[in-house]
Formats: C-alpha cells, structure tokens, sequence
C-alpha cells in the first residue's frame, strides 16, 4: 500500500511497519471496522493514524485520557501532523478555535473525551465536519467487568447510528478472550475484522519476590538494578503511594506520589514532571499510567497484589515501551491474599464470582513453579511457546514439595479452634499454636492445651506464614469477611481426609536476577565510542525538550539518538536514513543534531 508506506516513512521515520501493523492500516484504511489486541509499545497509535492520514477528513480519536492529550497533541505536531483535542480543560476560546479548524478541514486528528460525546452539542459539530474514521483508544474501558471501566464508553456504540459509512476501529493493550468478546458486543462491533498480535513482551523481566521488608526491598531493588531510572511503583492505598514516595525522597530516589485523593492541578503536574525529566519515580494507585506514551520507563515495580492479571499487564507493560530491557517487579506475600480475598467477598453475587476468577488466575500467576511469561501468555490465549528465559522461574526454577501434612496441621488447627473452642484467628495465632510459643494470647485463650500446639517446630515462622499463603491461594483456606479469620473451604476436607496431596512452592533462597542489568545491557548495545556522543545529543534533546516544553520523547526517542550516535551522520541526506528521523523532524532539528555530533 504505497500511500501509507509513504506516511510512514516521511512523516515518522520508519521504513517499514511492525508486524501486524500494515494489514490492519490497510483494512481501516479501506474502510473497514477493526477490532486490534496488541501489547503496549506494538505500535497501536500508528494503526489509526496513518489511516486518518491517508483517507480525507479527519480522524476523531476517543480516548480517556485527557491529562496526556496536550502531550499527544505535541508529539503529533512534531511530526507536522495537524493534531488538536477538546475537553474539559480548555476554556471556551480555546475550544472554539479547535472547532473552527475542525469544520474548516485544517485537522488531521481531532483527540476527544469519551464523555464529550455525550453532549448534543458535540455529535452536531462532527456531523458538519468530513470525519475519516472513528478511534477508540483503550477499549477494554467498555468492559463493565474489566479493571478500568468506564461508563462513558458505553454510549460509543451509537457511532455506527450516526455515522453509518465511518470505520471504526477499537484497540486495547489488554484483553482475554471473554473480554475481547464483551468489547466487539458493547462497541457494536461484531461484524468488525479481529487483529490479535502477540502478547509477549520479551524485553520486560518479570519477578515476584516474597515480600519481607518491601519498603527496604524496593529501596535495594531500585539502587542495585535502576539506580537514576525512570519508573513506576503501585501501590493499593493513597496513604502508601505518600508514604512510599517521601520514603524513596529520604533516601536520596527523586520520587513523587500520584493518586486520586490529590487535586486535579497536583496530579497533571506530577504527571507532566514524569513525562519530562529523567529518572524520576512515581508512586501511585492505579490511577496512573494508561496511556502513558513515554518510551524510557525502565522498571514497575509492585508493592501490592494487583487485582487481576489483567491489571498486571497493562501495569506492567508501561515499562520498556522503546525495546531496550526493563522490569517488572513484585514484592507479594501472605497479607495481599487475606486482603484480595476479604476484598472478593465483597459486593453481588456475580461481581463477587468474577472478582473470585481475576484473583485465582494472579495467585496462580505469583505462585507458579513454571515460566511466568507462558503462563502471562496462556492467561491471554496464546500457545505456549515454552520457557522464557528472562523471568526469575526460569533463571532460578522453584522446588515443589509435598506439602501435605504441613498443610493438614494448618487446617486442623483452624478446625480444632472453631470445633472446640468455638473461635476463629488469624494467621498469626495459628501459626504461635503450631510452633508452640507460650504467648500472653495464646495462654489468655487456653491454646496451649489443645492437641495441635506445638506439632509444627518442623517449619519455622516464615515458612508456615509461606504456607498457610499458598492454601489461601489455593482455595483450601478462606477468610472471614468481617476479621479477617481463616476458616476451612468444601476442599479442606479432602486434605484432612488424607485424599488429596497439597504440593507446595519453596521460594529459592536468593530472588533471581535478570543476567545483565538493563542499564548494563543498554550500555553494551552502544560501542565505546558512541557513548559519550549519545550523551551529548540526550543533553541537546534535553536543553530542546525544556525550551519548547514538551517531554524529551516528543524531540526524539532514545532508540532514535542512539542510532545516530552509532551511525554519526554527516549530512542531512545520511541522518534522514535513521529511523525516527521523519521529514519534518529533518528540517527542524538536523542542523542541531548535525552541529552536536560535530562537537569535539
């Protein structure tokens, strides 16, 4: 399709698309609607905008992040691309100019908020305009059952009513199988074409840690594996994402908190801060990061259980968007699964079921002795292509063991104290019984007579906190809603019977680590000679980026620099041969880069 082969190199850079990329451009751009699954980083955005450049009129993108639009307006603009947006945040001067260059066609993409096209008002404007196709960004926000849902999606699937002849095309990063069915039915998109790329993201190192310490672990994670790295860190609470942050600030890690209870001003601004400096950290709930578009994200971390898997992709998936290494790392232990699952507890009957699957499927996920990435993978349907090699199941394999009789101590504690004594505890009382330790509790209660005290010396305190997380993972514990007490499940008895064995995980001693560091394999990627030059175009880009405000990525992305550093053009003709160097970006920077590799 020589049209947009065109666009693509001359007004991004690039010569050739990325796998998936070119049949599905060239189906929207034919005017079919499309339905796209592909990971983040795998080139969505260019899925619709080629096609929005090559068919006449404009192309209205719904998006629901409004706080990025500025920025992504910005980077289209860079590129000579004629972007603009409405939302709530402009004023009405702003959003008439807008509107006047939409009707006047001087719009290639018009970015709106879902919620605007809910007002009469807008769906009047677009229809007195020549619209080339119709994106919806982030689609899994359809999903009422999905972890990001949004209620203002649910009214696109109207567009097909008003705007009969205009293809749409949805795209999402994340989606299983019944979740990418519900988005084709919610959207009205059953008769559209599917395109399912590969999930697999084989630059992001994927590790889940027993959680000790996490907030010294993540300090050692951070100064070891991405000392002056930008990152992300979730937490579940507001109060840990300020806490986790001010401790990071104290121990010399810049870092600033990002979550729902801060005023609209404080979070664009901590946003913005991210997506314009170097190494910063952002502590945040899960408020934070869709859509964000910046490159060089070279870790997630987690310091709480996320919900679903779901949820841990799309997390996760905001690190290492250029390629080069990064990772995705977990502290989790036995205080997630006893919130997880008083939290599943909560709610109707079918909400409570589907909450019950998205937790089943992540402790899977954490406790598993095979390789995280097939079964992140299997998760989303796609054939296991075996081991990885790059996450720590693979790098440093688990042992299982027969963990039977452990847990048939476990359980029978629990049904002794309810049988007995008509009561229920928590782990840790359970746990003192077991290990016979004379505590003012369990002496109040009487625990030390009952038959089971002291018959678990075998384990020590963190290996039985270690096992009764695995039981609750497994379904063979469960907790009391209103304590937090664990009390025995339908599966309890079979272990207690003796007609079920319970196989356990051993955690390895020493958490596996990636084989090389990314900043080490980053480094290893640039000849010697190269380095120092890379760093002076990163220090030009930077002075660029601050002068014109935009996040460093808008000027040139890292891969871009680094090319040209490796390469060391010495014309224009030469530099436009690098990808990323579109026509545009040529004529605005080439004789500054020309000028920063002449430097001495």
């Amino acid at each position: 399709m020589n049209t947009a082969t065109e666009v693509l190199h001359r007004v991004f850079g690039y010569d050739t698309f990325r796998p998936g990329q070119q049949e599905i451009i060239e189906h929207v751009a034919g005017g079919g609607d499309a339905l796209v699954l592909m990971p983040t980083g795998g080139g969505k955005s260019l899925c619709y905008q080629i096609p929005a450049l090559v068919r006449p009129g404009v192309g209205v993108v719904i998006s629901p992040l409004i706080a990025l639009m500025q920025d992504q307006v910005d980077a289209l603009t860079a590129l000579g691309v004629r972007a603009g947006f409405l939302n709530s945040t402009q004023d009405l001067d702003q959003r008439q100019l807008v509107e006047a260059e939409f009707l006047a066609g001087e719009l290639d993409l018009l970015y709106l908020a879902p919620e605007r096209l809910r007002l009469e008002s807008t769906v009047r404007l677009l229809k007195k305009g020549d619209i080339a196709l119709f994106a919806i960004d982030e689609a899994h926000c359809v999903s009422q059952w999905g972890h990001d849902f949004r209620p203002d999606y649910l009214a696109l699937s109207e567009l097909r009513a008003h705007w009969p002849e205009v293809p749409r095309i949805a795209l999402t990063a994340t989606a299983t199988p019944a979740t990418h069915a519900e988005i084709a039915e919610r959207l009205g998109l059953r008769e559209a074409r599917h395109f399912v790329a590969g999930f697999d993201r084989p630059n992001i190192h994927y590790r889940i840690t027993a959680k000790s310490e996490p907030k010294r672990q993540l300090l050692d994670f951070l100064r070891a594996e991405h000392p002056g790295d930008s990152g992300i860190v979730y937490c579940l609470s507001r109060s840990s994402a300020e806490k986790i942050a001010a401790f990071l600030v104290e121990n010399g890690i810049p870092a600033l908190p990002y979550h729902a209870g801060l005023d609209a001003r404080t979070r664009a601004h901590h946003q913005a801060r991210f997506l314009r400096e170097d190494g910063l950290v952002v502590v945040a709930t899960i408020a934070f990061g869709m859509g964000i578009d910046k490159p060089d994200v070279r870790f997630v971390a987690h310091l709480d259980l996320p919900k679903s898997v779901e949820g841990y992709y799309q997390e996760t998936g905001r690190a290492g968007r250029d390629g080069l290494p990064a990772t995705a790392w977990m502290a989790y232990g036995l205080q997630d699964v006893v919130q997880h699952r008083r939290m599943a507890l909560e709610g109707d009957e079918q909400h409570r079921r589907r909450q019950a699957l998205h937790l089943d499927a992540m402790l899977a996920l954490c406790e598993t002795v095979t390789c995280r990435r097939a079964m992140l993978l299997d998760y989303f349907g796609q054939p296991d292509s075996g081991p990885c090699g790059n996450c720590d199941t693979c790098q440093s394999p688990p042992e299982s063991w027969d963990g039977t009789v452990p847990a048939q101590k476990m359980l029978s504690t629990v049904l002794r104290l309810a049988r007995e004594r008509g009561q229920k505890f928590g782990v840790g009382q359970i746990v003192d019984i077991l290990l016979g330790k004379t505590t003012a509790k369990v002496l109040q209660h009487g625990h030390d007579s009952l038959t089971v005290f002291g018959v678990g010396t075998e384990l020590g305190n963190a290996e039985w906190h270690g096992v009764a997380r695995q039981l609750l993972a497994q379904g063979l514990l469960a907790v009391e809603p209103n304590y937090g007490a664990l009390v025995l499940t339908e599966a309890s008895a079979d272990v207690l019977r003796g007609h079920r064995e319970v196989r356990l995980r051993r955690d390895p001693r020493r958490a596996a680590k990636p084989a090389a560091t990314p900043k080490s394999r980053q480094a290893a990627e640039l000849p010697a000679e190269a380095a120092p030059v890379f760093e002076r175009l990163r220090a030009w880009r930077a002075a660029m980026a601050k002068e014109q405000g935009v996040p460093a990525y808008v000027i040139f992305h890292d891969a871009t620099l680094r090319e040209i550093a490796t390469l060391g053009p010495s014309s224009l003709e030469e530099l436009g041969t690098v990808s990323g160097v579109g026509e545009n970006k040529l004529a605005k920077y080439g004789e500054q880069v020309l000028a920063a590799l002449a430097e001495s």
